[in-house]
């Protein structure tokens, strides 16, 4: 099964990353790592981009993740729904 560890039942972990600011979202986007597979918080959601970490993507703790969303007025609740495939 694709994002399965082991065959026991676990989803693999998630990484969080910000994406480079740019003029249209100043203080980047929020991005999720599970795998090789990279997510993209969207305001109805997380969206499946493509592969591996985009060049420029720093590292956010879970912590940093949960400031980036208060500051985007979005619910760090979305941090758990990280698709699993």
């Amino acid at each position: 099964m694709a994002g399965i560890i082991g065959g026991m039942g676990q989803p693999e972990p998630v990484r969080y990353l910000r994406s480079e600011p740019t003029m249209a979202f100043p203080r980047g986007r929020l991005l999720a790592q599970r795998g090789e597979r990279i997510f993209l918080l969207a305001t109805d959601g997380w969206i499946r981009t493509g592969r591996g970490r985009p060049p420029g993507a720093s590292r956010l703790s879970r912590k940093q993740a949960e400031t980036w969303c208060a500051e985007e007025d979005l619910d760090a609740a979305l941090l758990d729904d990280v698709p699993a495939y």
